[in-house]
């Protein structure tokens, strides 16, 4: 897939498309329909597959407050639409400028003059433009005055509830990681190097932890958790504690994984870890002996859930999908 960060850099190089647009925090089940509508519809016209997106979020632009956590960062979003098969996707830097135009100013601008937009797939719910006033029927109108098409999806219902950025959200941040899969087709996870941090976990436990360096990403309620851990493409079975480690009285959260099997340095490496189920809360133990017979506990039902059928691994990218910078 390939990505740009401005029309400029696709200028003359766009025949015509096929094209959705929207913030997409999480790729979940939803975005996930309307990312495959495009893929499918453009290959079936013969047209160039196209997700434009934003970046920074609209929200902490017209706000300009700090907003909540989202699901995924831009880096993480990108690979997930890249693994549905998009060809290109478009992610515009969004500002007050942005946010002024009309619906019918930014489809001229960007979607028609930029992409040469022929068809247009929206979520049941999208508005866009200054004042959200470009709604379905607006965008339909502008169609038949411009020349695309426009398809309006149903919303994706999962548990007699509509799949949603924010429902997810909830559903992560109350620890329920297993309940908020089928919502998002695949595992929360976080992304993040590797840092040095108290070195308890293996000089004092026997249980050697990465130590993660969490900034602005979405962090399921404090606790132990079973998860894969993914390096360098390769996944591995894991344990996590997120929390302040009150055994030893800790004021900042931490996120802490002990890699199964594993043998070798991990400091300054990537780790990606894949949420599968929450063990337990966290809680302070009256001592070491107390805190290691429970880690052991929680490794050995962490292999247990693990080897589920339905806690498989989740694949990694293809060579085939991966993200290729525009020009580069």
């Amino acid at each position: 897939m390939i990505v740009a960060r401005t029309i400029e850099e696709i200028k003359g190089i766009v025949a015509s498309s096929c094209v959705t647009i929207g913030n997409f925090d999480g790729v979940h089940q939803g975005h996930q329909k309307l990312i495959g509508t495009v893929r499918d519809k453009a290959r079936a016209l013969g047209l160039l597959s196209v997700v434009v997106t934003f970046d920074p979020h609209p929200l902490r632009v017209l706000t300009g407050k700090p907003t909540m956590p989202f699901i995924t960062q831009t880096r993480q979003k990108l690979e997930l639409i890249a693994a549905l098969g998009v060809e290109l996707t478009l992610v515009l830097e969004f500002t007050r400028d942005m946010a002024a135009l009309t619906p019918e100013e930014f489809v001229v601008r960007y979607l028609l003059q930029g992409l040469s937009m022929r068809e247009l797939v929206i979520g049941y719910d999208y508005a866009m433009g200054k004042g959200r006033k470009g709604n379905h029927e607006l965008l339909k109108a502008l169609g038949e005055k411009y020349g695309y098409n426009t398809q309006r999806l149903d919303p994706v219902i999962i548990e007699d509830a509509v799949v949603s950025s924010t429902r997810i959200r909830d559903l992560v941040q109350a620890g329920e990681v297993w309940e908020a899969r089928p919502l998002l087709g695949r595992f929360h996870q976080l992304c993040a190097p590797v840092e040095h941090g108290q070195d308890r976990g293996g000089k004092l436990l026997g249980f050697p932890t990465a130590n993660l360096h969490i900034e602005e990403q979405l962090t399921p309620k404090p606790g132990v958790y079973a998860l894969w851990a993914e390096l360098d493409g390769e996944l591995i079975p894991a344990v996590a504690n997120i929390g302040f480690n009150p055994t030893f009285g800790n004021t900042a959260m931490s996120v802490e994984a002990h890699l199964l099997d594993f043998r070798g340095d991990l400091y300054g490496r990537e780790l990606k870890i894949h949420f599968v189920q929450r063990i337990r809360a966290e809680r302070k133990f009256d001592s070491l002996d107390a805190l290691k017979a429970r880690i052991a506990d929680d490794v050995a039902l962490a292999r247990q859930i693990l080897a589920m059928p339905e806690a498989s691994p989740p694949r990694p990218l293809t060579p085939g999908e991966r993200i290729v910078t525009c020009g580069g």
